[in-house]
């Protein structure tokens, strides 16, 4: 099946919103418990448009990738914590792998020096995912995410660009 990646625009919300209020409502991949709205998705693209690209294949968007700021302030410009998410139907068929390679590109023509991943160690296989991209371990926060009544680490990797 071709897919197609391209910048998100207002028209995807309610898919995006779907493939992450799924992650949201059964996962505890992300630690927050508040689902997105469409209308918020779509205001936000339509306004400020981040970097933000869907995978689609057919009419159907399999998945997205984006990032924004790491932290505050202008030492840190240069530094950007991203977010890729699928559906489960698209994972280990190398949609992530070229969401991924085509955020980097993105992130590389506007100046990005590092991409910093912010992983729930309920998710293994994000570790793995990351590794086999270049990301490497940079560290880990023992339980400060909550969730579900349980305490959850953040790991922390990271690749230069």
């Amino acid at each position: 099946m071709p897919t197609l990646i391209r910048q998100a625009g207002p028209q995807d919300a309610v898919q995006i919103a779907d493939i992450a209020n799924r992650l949201i409502r059964d996962t505890l991949f992300t630690f927050t418990t508040q689902e997105r709205h469409p209308d918020e998705i779509a205001n936000r693209l339509r306004s400020d448009p981040p970097p933000f690209l869907v995978a689609q294949i057919d009419d159907r968007v399999m998945g997205f990738a984006t990032y924004g700021p790491f932290r505050n302030g202008p030492g840190y410009r240069h530094t950007q914590e991203h977010s890729i998410q699928l559906m489960p139907a698209a994972q280990g068929r190398g949609l992530g792998r070229s969401l991924m390679q085509h955020l980097e590109e993105r992130a590389r023509a506007q100046d990005v020096h590092v991409l910093v991943a912010g992983i729930s160690s309920a998710n293994p296989k994000a570790v793995a995912f990351h590794s086999a991209l270049g990301f490497r371990h940079a560290g880990l926060m023992p339980q400060v995410g909550r969730k579900w009544d349980r305490w959850l680490d953040l790991i922390l990797m990271q690749k230069q660009l």
